[in-house]
Order: C-alpha cells, then sequence, then structure tokens
C-alpha cells in the first residue's frame, strides 16, 4: 500500500449479469433522498443523547448495518459492503485508486469485478458487530482504520481475526478512540498473519500493554507495534 495517511443498502433490488454494469431499480431521486437523509441523521448523531434517543439510535444502527444476502448475491461482496459502510458513515477506496469515496450516492457503477475494496476508514461511524459479515468476501482489504467507533467491541475484532480472507490481505490497521475494546479484542487480531502495522491510540479498555506487546511479538514478529496508551 501507500503512505499510512491517511454502501446504505440500495433502494431496489440489483440484477446481476455477466459483463454488464448494474444500477439500482429505485428512482435516481429516491435513491439521492436517501443518501441525504442518512448523512443527517449521521450529524445528529454527535449531539448529546438522551436515555430514550439511545433507544432509537441503537435500533436505527442495527437496521443500517443489517446484512443483506440477497444483496450481496446479486451486486458482489465490495459493491454490498460499499453500501453498508457508507451507509453507516464509513468510507472507503479501492483497489488502484487514491480517492476515497464517501458519498453514497456517488458509488460507481459497473462490471461488479472491477471495484475491490482495498482500504476502508471508520472514522465516527457507527458499523457494528452484526454488519461484519459483509466483509466476509472481501479479498483485496489491506487497511482498516477505526476511529471514534462506538459501537466496535472485542467480537468485532475477533470477528477480523476469524475471517480467512483478512487474513491473507490485511497489512495495515489503526484503531483509535474506541472506548469498548479490551485486551481481548485486541489479541485476537494476531490471526492477522500478513499483518505488518498496528497502532493502537486512545484505548482505555487495555490494562495490560506489556502482555500485548509481547503476545505479538510471538505471534507477528515482523509487526510494527505503535502504541499511544495511558
Amino acid at each position: 500500500m501507500g503512505s499510512r495517511g491517511r454502501g446504505r443498502r440500495a433502494g431496489g433490488r440489483c440484477r446481476r449479469r455477466q459483463g454488464r454494469s448494474y444500477a439500482p431499480s429505485l428512482p435516481l431521486h429516491q435513491i439521492m433522498l436517501f443518501g441525504k437523509i442518512s448523512r443527517q441523521l449521521c450529524g445528529l448523531k454527535k449531539l448529546p443523547w438522551s436515555r430514550d434517543s439511545r433507544y432509537f439510535w441503537g435500533w436505527l444502527n442495527a437496521v443500517f448495518n443489517k446484512v443483506d444476502h440477497e444483496r450481496i448475491k446479486d451486486v458482489g461482496p465490495d459493491r454490498a459492503a460499499s453500501e453498508w459502510l457508507l451507509r453507516c458513515g464509513a468510507m472507503v477506496r479501492y483497489h488502484g485508486q487514491e480517492r476515497w469515496q464517501k458519498d453514497y450516492n456517488n458509488l460507481p457503477t459497473g462490471p461488479l469485478d472491477k471495484y475491490k475494496i482495498q482500504a476502508i476508514d471508520a472514522t465516527d461511524s457507527c458499523i457494528m458487530s452484526i454488519g461484519f459479515d459483509h466483509l466476509e468476501g472481501l479479498q483485496h482489504v489491506e487497511k482498516i482504520r477505526l476511529c471514534k467507533c462506538h459501537y466496535i467491541e472485542d467480537h468485532c475484532l475477533e470477528r477480523l481475526g476469524q475471517l480467512e480472507n483478512l487474513q491473507k490481505s490485511m497489512l495495515e490497521m489503526e484503531i483509535i478512540s474506541c472506548g469498548n475494546i479490551t485486551d481481548k479484542g485486541i489479541i485476537a487480531l494476531h490471526r492477522l498473519r500478513k499483518l505488518k502495522y498496528l497502532l493502537l491510540s486512545d484505548l482505555p479498555g487495555i490494562r495490560d500493554k506489556e502482555n500485548l506487546v509481547q503476545a505479538f511479538k510471538t505471534a507477528l514478529p515482523s509487526l510494527e507495534l505503535k502504541l499511544d496508551l495511558k
């Protein structure tokens, strides 16, 4: 990969035809309206939460993260994962491109095998564990950044470590300011056997830094582990 700097479910069903482009069946104005509403909701989520609103956002985020296996079958894993990630406020970068894709309404169309996700930036997104099945079919993901992801927990990282496709492709990972992550979740990343760089910053749930360092030194001796933890 280059330097270390730095999906909303489509409104309609798509039909997959070999060698052809695909397009949503809903009218364009309805898809664009869905995109605008989602961006506004993501902005509202940054406001202070009341006890009642917490239940509402939890329900809404669960809807955004729900896996539609028919959609994956229709448009392929990379397109479906892109829709999921952008629906939840994340960004993706495709293999061979430098530009980050962050506007759901401008997701590219074309042959199903053309756009392969290479990097994911989930900063300030609402991705959660129930959506991680979207990652199963991705074969080209090399970098994932999780920053200020309030719904990310240990189970999410354990799921990442279990995916054979990510074990073969992942090179870099950054986990920053994710308050629900503990040592248990971080340790699970040792299964990403090709991982070359791991940044851990502002993770109050981590209690034993020395144990983490030793565990990764044993499992991934070539890993560059960067810690910015209190």
